[in-house]
């Protein structure tokens, strides 16, 4: 099964340092296309290629890694999914610039972390965003910790519990097996509805929290 990741920031560098560090293969993409990976790449051996984003996207698994700002218009260009699985690892924030009066709003708790939540009215994010992916098999992942924990699944004696749900079983059970030949302890939280917003950033109750399973 081939595995694609859709931008090379913080989530799509650290997913793909994780499946470097046990062997997996995969294409890391952006938008600035490969030579800007080229270094990446390198440091990541034989495993990760850079890729452009059509070529990742035709992986049989794609983990969307990119800002919640540009998923629609990145996701828009591709060409249909075919029942194939995405890993929706987005959040519904918006990053300030620090210099802006959004960094500064009293009426924004998260203005210290240099970020606001995206106003989706009412909906939660992967019910937004499997409208960019039609006929894709989407799976919320990867999404709720900090990027910088993720290539240290192993700590404290046990393994970082990793978070998953989506609609269809099957989906599921592939992404589940990634997550365990990662390192981490995956924990199933049912379908897309109850578990999509349980664990999306920035409220999502279980969203933000490093359990460990000993």
């Amino acid at each position: 099964m081939t595995i694609g990741i859709i931008g090379s920031g913080a989530l799509g560098s650290n997913l793909a340092r994780i499946l470097a560090k046990n062997g997996i293969a995969a294409t890391i993409s952006n938008s600035r296309g490969p030579a800007s990976l080229a270094l990446l790449a390198e440091e990541l051996g034989p495993s990760i290629t850079a890729g452009t984003v059509e070529e990742a996207a035709s992986a049989d698994v794609v983990f969307a890694a990119m800002r919640w700002s540009v998923a629609e218009t990145v996701l828009g260009r591709l060409p249909a999914w075919k029942g194939r699985i995405v890993v929706d690892g987005t959040n519904p924030v918006e990053f300030l610039d620090p210099n802006s009066p959004d960094a500064n709003d009293p009426s924004n708790p998260l203005a210290a972390y240099g970020i606001k939540a995206v106003d989706l009215g009412g909906k939660y994010s992967s019910e937004v965003f499997r409208q960019y992916v039609p006929g894709a098999r989407v799976v919320k992942a990867f999404n709720h910790l900090d990027v910088n924990v993720l290539p240290e699944p192993e700590v404290s004696g046990g393994k970082r519990v990793l978070f998953y749900s989506g609609d269809d079983a099957a989906a599921k059970a592939e992404i589940r097996k990634i997550i365990e030949a990662t390192g981490f302890f995956p924990v199933d939280l049912g379908t897309l509805d109850v578990g999509g917003p349980l664990a999306s950033l920035p409220f999502g109750s279980l969203a933000a929290h490093s359990f460990v399973k000993i």
